[in-house]
């Protein structure tokens, strides 16, 4: 049954979630999300149409766009602010699929977090085609469609979903990478990785993929859609963090300020139920 607030345990899940995706930036890491995990867990039991369109719609739909954008069309920094924009759109297929109720409360939270993603992409000082932006848009747009998929499927177990899901992202992206890049560059890119590469892969596939995807979906299909995607803001936050940490960048006000709108939005989004009923009084009978 869905909440309008989040337990302790699961804030503390979600947070890791958007770590993971903040802390590093695609045919490969959907290969090794499916192999060998699928020999060790069972098919979940919903239709194979719901599996596809979730592989596809993240896979290609989410990846896939976003690969081809960042090639020459958008910096990759921009690029993952923008694709942010699925948490607005993932509670716009909410309300319009589910008949989900935002609050106003979530409303203004979200403006909130909103102005801090905005003020992060005006201030990234990076150029964009309007053909790279429109195509991380509907990235983000096929993200939150993923979300919604992921969430109809009910309370099963998820790690087993993205896991099967992933047999349907693999080859249309093999067949993506080949036709963009030609098969000499992507035979010549898996003969000459080495094991950072691969290190890079396993991550991408086991954190980012099975873990990441597998516990956001577990969310989505416990807790109403505006209590939850707000949450994906964090990843720039968390991307500049561990920039900050790892390749020492500068954290110059704008970049303070922007995070602390989005932090401010999503502790208002989190923290307000609990407030409400603490120190607000009852409505009369």
């Amino acid at each position: 049954m869905e909440r309008q607030t989040l337990p302790p345990l699961h804030v503390l899940l979600a947070l890791a979630v958007v770590a993971i995706w903040g802390s590093n930036f695609a045919a490969l890491r959907f290969t090794f999300a499916f192999l060998p995990a699928a020999f060790f867990l069972k098919r979940p039991a919903v239709p194979w149409r719901n599996l596809a369109l979730y592989g596809v719609l993240i896979g290609v739909g989410q990846f896939g766009l976003l690969y081809i954008a960042m090639k020459s069309l958008i910096s990759p920094g921009l690029a993952s602010l923008v694709v942010q924009m699925q948490a607005f759109f993932t509670v716009g297929l909410a309300m319009w699929l589910s008949s989900e109720r935002v609050r106003p409360y979530q409303l203004a939270a979200l403006a909130l977090a909103g102005a801090g993603l905005a003020w992060l992409i005006v201030h990234a000082g990076a150029e964009a085609t309007p053909l790279g932006l429109g195509l991380v848009l509907l990235a983000g747009l096929a993200w939150a469609g993923g979300n919604m998929t992921a969430r109809a499927s009910g309370q099963v177990n998820m790690l087993a979903y993205v896991v099967w899901a992933s047999l349907f992202s693999a080859p249309p992206l093999f067949a993506l990478a080949i036709l963009i890049e030609g098969w000499p560059a992507v035979s010549g890119a898996i003969a000459q990785a080495d094991a950072t590469v691969w290190a890079a892969v396993a991550w991408q596939s086991l954190g980012n993929t099975l873990f990441g995807y597998a516990a956001w979906g577990w969310l989505l299909a416990r807790h109403p859609a505006a209590l939850i995607s707000p949450l994906s803001l964090l990843v720039p936050v968390f991307g500049m963090g561990a920039s900050a940490l790892v390749l020492g960048e500068a954290l110059p006000a704008w970049k303070l300020t922007a995070a602390a709108l989005v932090l401010g939005g999503l502790a208002l989004n989190v923290c307000w139920p609990a407030l409400a009923r603490r120190w607000l009084p009852a409505p009369a009978a």
